[in-house]
């Protein structure tokens, strides 16, 4: 009896419907589907009354599985469909005759040793990812050493009682958002500046939503400029 192959690196895609199989490589996992061979008259003939007298109908059910499946048609027809498949996926990989994996020819096989790449590295990809680990090994080295010349700590007190804190966060105003800014309530009085939450500036009586004119040329103003960004005259507020 022939040994059995691809026995560790295949998956099982047979449905209700009929037979498939996905063959993997040991190494990297790349991989072939075969072709999908669907039931025959007979075979169907088995699953419908295999499932309907032992399983209850599993396939009329919701909960049917690829498993479910292969006990009720038996073993001789998924197992004739296995061997089918295998025969379909070896051309398309290469058994090392050294460790026994089945492996892909286009990343992991060793076409001058004849073994997979496991057991036979390809030089010049060995050399290379040497080359490129080696030079960010020595990176790392040089800056370690780079760090342990640079004096951090010269300046600290190592002694008993002392202890090092980190530094305090910045307190934010709620009001400005801004760190350490003073609380500012109210809007500015376009006349005099005062802010203030009442509907005439308690400083000099204006209303608190009037716009500031320029006497000069008319222009509306923001804030409290000194001058007039239209015809630069130099404002004046009350004292």
């Amino acid at each position: 009896m022939a040994l059995i192959q691809f026995t560790a690196n295949h998956d099982d895609l047979s449905t209700d419907r009929g037979f498939q199989f996905r063959f993997r490589c040991d190494k990297c996992g790349n991989g072939y589907q075969s072709r999908f061979q669907p039931y025959t008259v007979g075979i169907v003939s088995d699953v419908l009354r295999s499932a309907g007298n032992i399983f209850g109908g599993i396939l009329g059910s919701a909960g049917n599985s690829a498993y479910d499946i292969q006990r009720a048609i038996g073993g001789k027809a998924h197992d004739d469909a296995f061997a089918i498949a295998v025969e379909e996926a070896k051309p398309h990989f290469h058994q090392c005759t050294r460790c026994g994996k089945w492996v892909c020819p286009d990343v992991c096989w060793n076409a001058s040793a004849g073994l997979c790449e496991d057991c036979a590295p390809n030089y010049e990809e060995e050399f290379s990812a040497s080359h490129a680990r080696a030079k960010a090994d020595a990176a790392r080295q040089q800056l370690y050493e780079r760090a342990q010349q640079t004096d951090y700590a010269s300046s600290t007190d190592m002694s008993a009682g002392a202890v090092h804190q980190a530094p305090s966060r910045p307190s934010v105003n709620p009001m400005t958002n801004a760190a350490n800014a003073p609380s500012i309530v109210g809007v500015a009085c376009s006349n005099c500046g005062t802010h203030s939450n009442s509907k005439f500036c308690p400083e000099c009586g204006q209303p608190m939503n009037a716009k500031l004119s320029c006497k000069a040329c008319g222009c509306e103003l923001e804030g409290k400029p000194k001058f007039c960004k239209e015809c630069g005259a130099r404002m004046e507020y009350p004292n």
